[in-house]
């Protein structure tokens, strides 16, 4: 694959990496070996330390100073202070987006359906990303959509173990299902209470994930 620039290509590794987190392959605490990595991956060195950056700048990663890059393991903590402002800031861009267009409340119907069909925790959470991020689109706001987004990328780890499991997965289909009619209808806000619900009906199932799991660091 070709890249039109260096951050472009930076950007793709710290994709990568990051699913290498979500998934456990880079588990909590864990050191990053830059030559290893770089081999691993089939890139520089250069625009892996970019990728890198990036990762600790979004908290992903702690830079421990002579030390390296860590993996910054999953705390019940952080979960419930980053999902604390998940729908603050959510609810406030749909109320600024407004009302989706037909083609637009369309293709969230159709991202619904993709969810809902997917077989992997992985793709479970790409396509729920994709459809949050298309439910507020419309925002004007771009401060907002570009805190959302980075929102988005901190909470994908504790998601994994949400969306593994397909009733999981199913209760989040269905909460859409209940926005996009409420947006079919034109009752704004209604749609922007049944988002509210939406992201926060996953909080007690990951938190008693959190603690069962010994993977996990205390608060």
């Amino acid at each position: 694959m070709q890249y039109s620039s260096r951050a472009n290509l930076s950007d793709h590794i710290a994709d990568q990496i990051r699913d290498m987190i979500t998934t456990g392959a880079l588990p909590g605490n864990s050191r990053i070996n830059e030559v290893h990595l770089a081999e691993r991956l089939g890139v520089s060195r250069t625009p892996l330390r970019e990728a890198l950056a990036l990762l600790v700048s979004e908290g992903a990663l702690d830079n421990r100073p002579r030390k390296g890059n860590f993996v910054r393991p999953l705390t019940s903590r952080e979960f419930e202070e980053i999902y604390a402002i998940r729908p603050i800031l959510d609810v406030e861009a749909l109320r600024l987006a407004g009302l989706p267009s037909p083609a637009d409340l369309e293709k969230l119907r159709d991202l619904n359906e993709k969810l809902h069909v997917a077989k992997s925790a992985l793709t479970r959470i790409t396509r729920d990303d994709e459809w949050h991020l298309l439910l507020v689109g419309q925002c004007n706001n771009s401060v907002l959509l570009d805190l959302i987004r980075h929102f988005i990328l901190r909470t994908r780890r504790y998601e994994l173990a949400y969306l593994e499991k397909e009733t999981n997965a199913e209760s989040a289909y269905r909460e859409h299902q209940v926005i996009l009619q409420a947006l079919a209808n034109g009752d704004l806000e209604s749609a922007c209470e049944g988002l509210k619900q939406n992201l926060t009906s996953g909080v007690a199932p990951i938190l008693a994930w959190l603690e069962r799991s010994g993977d996990v660091a205390d608060g």
